[in-house]
């Protein structure tokens, strides 16, 4: 949405002239008319900084878009047009930032602009895939069929990614509770208890004064722990932010034992639903390679994607790279290939989108069944040996009372 400067007059002819928020010119008209209750004789779109709408923090959610297609699906067949479609559901969308880019498109294509033009001037809406895949469409006149494939993909790739944040995220904050729990025993609990222990005098036992240690470090390093996460926080985020450097970073989550093996599925899951898409689709096969390798959200198996790119413009298989990084396993590598001998590589690769999809969901579910467990034995070991530093002092003192 952008700001509008409108100007008109009251009922009792006064002169009025004000600023309004609306996604057009036509809507800024029809707000200033409906909540200033004046008859607006004109309407200006302020450009400049201070008068953008920011959306810094806003996306458009996965559910958002995958209804927007959907519905666009079913306007497309019921026969209503493109421009008619894109105006009601800019009218109707639950999302700010995509009723606001549909009502650009809406004008865009009244001023005869295609819609994947229209649609690449909001590479932050719109993906590359969207923009291409519609290209295609519009060429081969199923614009229809597209928008139902986008709307597919769209879902299979937010299913995907929720069961890949779900593996990481529930044990992760499991052990931050673990880990929460722990420092405040240490930094809370177990120092009221070392002044009580020091006014007997008592020798402590080897338990008690080792955690008393540890509960003396917690607290008087608390804060260079926390700043260090902080700091941690930091480089990784700006470290996956450079290329040169996201490389490395995807390398390392990569070989993780465990959590790499579904990164590394998901990932080709990704690929692979990504390529199958853009072939069935009729896209150009190394133009699909391209958007492929810019969207797949893996350096290390963008490399690769790059390298079969070549390979193709050489004349040479798609399969060949492939073959030789270990990022592929043999089953990846001799699907493409049959697919590129037989002309159904958009078969083959849904196939092994598929497969790995279907992975990533079981590996998920092992990761937490196999890391819920350990986390709580992890948790009960260290909270026990706490009880047992402050017990068996506690234990020895009553025994000398007594």
């Amino acid at each position: 949405m952008a700001f509008y400067l409108y100007k008109g007059r009251s009922q009792d002819g006064s002169f009025i002239e004000g600023r309004i928020k609306a996604a057009t010119k036509e809507e800024a008209i029809e707000k200033a008319a409906q909540k200033k209750n004046i008859s607006v004789q004109s309407a200006r779109k302020l450009e400049g900084v201070l008068y953008q709408d920011i959306e810094f923090f806003k996306r458009v959610k996965p559910k958002d878009m995958v209804m927007f297609l959907r519905q666009m699906t079913t306007l497309l067949q019921a026969g209503v047009s493109l421009v008619d479609s894109v105006r009601l559901l800019a009218k109707q969308s639950g999302s700010s930032v995509l009723r606001s880019t549909l009502a650009d498109v809406e004008q865009d294509l009244r001023q005869g602009i295609s819609l994947s033009q229209a649609c690449d001037k909001h590479r932050a809406v719109f993906s590359a895939i969207v923009v291409n895949m519609i290209r295609a469409g519009e060429v081969s006149g199923n614009l229809d069929v597209i928008f139902e494939r986008l709307a597919s993909y769209f879902e299979k790739q937010h299913r995907t990614k929720q069961k890949v944040i779900s593996a990481v995220t529930y044990p992760a904050v499991l052990a931050v509770v673990a880990l929460a729990v722990v420092a405040f025993l240490l930094a809370v609990v177990v120092p009221s208890f070392a002044n009580m222990f020091a006014g007997f005098g008592a020798e402590l036992p080897w338990i008690t004064r080792f955690v008393l240690e540890a509960g003396n470090w917690m607290q008087s390093w608390f804060w260079l722990i926390v700043l260090l996460l902080i700091a941690a926080g930091i480089v990784w985020k700006w470290m996956g932010r450079r290329a040169e450097t996201k490389y490395y970073l995807d390398y390392i989550l990569l070989k993780t034992p465990i959590i790499g093996s579904i990164l590394q599925k998901s990932a080709l899951a990704r690929m692979a639903r990504t390529w199958s898409s853009l072939f069935a689709s009729s896209v150009p096969v190394l133009q699909a390679a391209s958007i492929v390798e810019r969207i797949v959200g893996n350096e290390v198996l963008a490399g690769v994607i790059r390298l079969s790119r070549n390979s193709l413009e050489r004349g040479g298989s798609m399969a060949e790279p492939m073959a030789t990084h270990w990022i592929f396993p043999p089953l990846v590598s001799q699907m493409v290939s049959v697919g590129e001998k037989t002309g159904a590589l958009d078969h083959m690769l849904d196939k092994v989108a598929e497969f790995y999809e279907e992975e990533v969901d079981q590996a998920a579910e092992r990761l937490k069944s196999l890391l819920e467990p350990l986390l709580i034995v992890f948790l009960a070991v260290v909270v026990g040996v706490i009880v047992a530093a402050i017990a068996i002092p506690m234990f020895e003192i009553f025994d000398t009372i007594g």
